[in-house]
């Protein structure tokens, strides 16, 4: 099982500087490399602090200058947010720049605040849709003189100017969950992102069974790769996956609140929680977090992530935002390096 890290600028306090985020995300990104890292990955949303990202094709362009092997990975673009000429000619540009390290994950999209936004009215089954038309377009501008007349977009005869440097196609990676979309990217010969939040492992088995049934549905296309993605800290002793614990709780407790899309938000930072709110969301209370989520010391993280290895996914990404400070995420991220990562044979590249 590969290790990949999905990492995002992030920010409570406007008194920090962005740009010192900006050098933090080089720093553990450049550790994840030196470390034998397979991927890092960074997603796109918009008008938030809690995770900064408009578009990562930037991030990465930026990131690709400063390493040279980790491949890079947009996780994930949100489809429904780009037409697909312009998202194929910007793909292609960056793994030029990359030098054919670019993987592309795309998604529908999940925040209402970022619908509401950018493209009112849409749901999650539009842009669902459109995530669907977009996938076979992409490839089809990579071959060039594609015309589509779909649902949602249409043009004549185009070819990708560039076209990507890796042939014949960055890989694709799916954000799926549902069966139906672990259908769609078996049958698209897309790779598949699966994240379970903080359900915990019945949730992670579950997801699996998922992919197995649609690789199973579609015996005449290999078997794509599957990537598992997961809050993960590696703590000193019990005393510290404890204060963890309650710290992942407060940042799901956020995570929640911005899905539900119903508090005021300022400077693009989501107005604070009360106890109450805090209280009325008991599936991210400290014990149910340290339960489901990939937090202990380093002989309990292997044990988690061998089972994760044993059902099948051939990568484990770390999700890495979490409100911590970085000096803290920096401190578990190298207890990952030097207690978890040798005990994985195949855990680097």
């Amino acid at each position: 099982m590969k290790f990949s890290l999905f990492i995002h600028m992030e920010r409570s306090d406007l008194a920090k500087p962005q740009s010192e985020l900006l050098t933090e995300l080089e720093e553990l990104v450049v550790l994840a490399e030196q470390a034998g890292f397979e991927a890092a990955w960074i997603g796109e949303h918009h008008g938030m602090e809690f995770t900064i990202s408009p578009n990562p094709f930037v991030n990465i362009a930026y990131l690709a200058a400063k390493t040279s092997s980790i491949r890079l990975g947009t996780g994930t673009i949100i489809a429904p947010f780009w037409h697909p000429i312009k998202l194929a000619g910007e793909a292609a540009m960056t793994d030029i720049i990359t030098g054919g390290r670019l993987d592309i994950g795309i998604a529908r999209g999940a925040y209402s605040y970022e619908y509401q936004r950018l493209f009112p009215g849409l749901d999650a089954w539009g842009a669902g849709q459109r995530m669907r038309e977009m996938v076979p377009a992409l490839r089809g501008l990579w071959d060039g003189d594609f015309e589509l007349s779909g649902e949602f977009w249409s043009f004549p005869p185009t070819t990708c100017s560039p076209k990507p440097l890796q042939a014949p196609y960055p890989p694709i990676w799916v954000a799926a969950r549902d069966p139906n979309s672990h259908d769609f990217a078996v049958a698209n010969k897309c790779n598949v992102q699966v994240t379970p939040l903080a359900s915990g492992d019945g949730e992670v088995a579950s997801l699996m069974e998922r992919f197995n049934t649609a690789c199973e549905a579609h015996p005449d296309i290999a078997r794509p790769e599957i990537m598992l993605l997961m809050h993960t800290f590696v703590a000193e002793d019990a005393a510290d996956a404890d204060r963890l614990a309650r710290d992942l709780s407060l940042f799901y407790c956020q995570f929640g609140a911005w899905f539900q899309n119903k508090k005021p938000v300022h400077q693009g930072i989501l107005e604070p929680l009360t106890e109450d709110e805090i209280a009325a969301m008991p599936q991210y209370a400290p014990d149910k977090i340290r339960q489901n989520l990939v937090i202990g010391e380093a002989d309990e993280v292997i044990a988690r992530l061998k089972a994760y290895e044993a059902q099948g996914y051939d990568q484990y990404s770390i999700w890495i935002d979490s409100g911590l400070s970085h000096e803290r995420k920096k401190k578990s991220l190298r207890l990952f390096i030097d207690s978890v990562m040798p005990a994985f044979q195949a855990g680097s590249r």
